[in-house]
């Protein structure tokens, strides 16, 4: 009496095809394969830069990271310092957002930091695909028409 025994190819290719080839569809869509990680850094560059562009936002940071900011824009390399003044938490699919804020005199604060929510939610939502969980504000000064700046540079203060 003699023994058969019968092998299969388990790897079926888009055509049908048992011919042992990977296949081209093997986990769906090719926007779904693979992970993607944003770094904490590139969430803080977005709501930096969607915080300042709203009008009545004077600067983004405390008194003491505005100093040093400025410092660090004199030093060649030291950056722009876009991320002054933003705190961010990144998990896998939600952000959160700490914001501090320096306000022009006379803009409605309450009215400013709802722009400013809207504004950074919606770029980091656009660009990252992330859910902002929160964006908390804080208010740490107001910027008085006459006030200098002192991240100004020396050229625009001498007038």
């Amino acid at each position: 009496m003699t023994e058969t025994t019968q092998r299969r190819n388990t790897t079926t290719s888009t055509t049908g095809k048992q011919d042992g080839a990977p296949r081209r569809d093997a986990g769906g869509p090719a926007e779904t394969r693979g992970n993607t990680a944003i770094a904490d850094t590139v969430v803080a560059k977005i709501a930096g830069m969607a915080a300042r562009e709203v009008p009545e936002v004077h600067n983004l940071g405390g008194g003491m990271t505005r100093a040093f900011g400025a410092v660090r824009q004199r030093v060649p390399g030291g950056g722009t310092g876009v991320t002054q003044g933003v705190k961010v938490e990144v998990g896998e699919r939600q952000a959160a957002v700490d914001l501090d804020v320096v306000v022009e005199y006379g803009a409605a604060i309450t009215d400013t930091a709802a722009d400013v929510r809207t504004n950074v939610v919606n770029a980091i939502e656009r660009m990252t695909g992330l859910e902002v969980v929160e964006v908390n504000i804080a208010v740490d000064d107001v910027h008085l028409p006459d006030e200098e700046d002192e991240s100004e540079p020396e050229q625009r203060r001498v007038a």
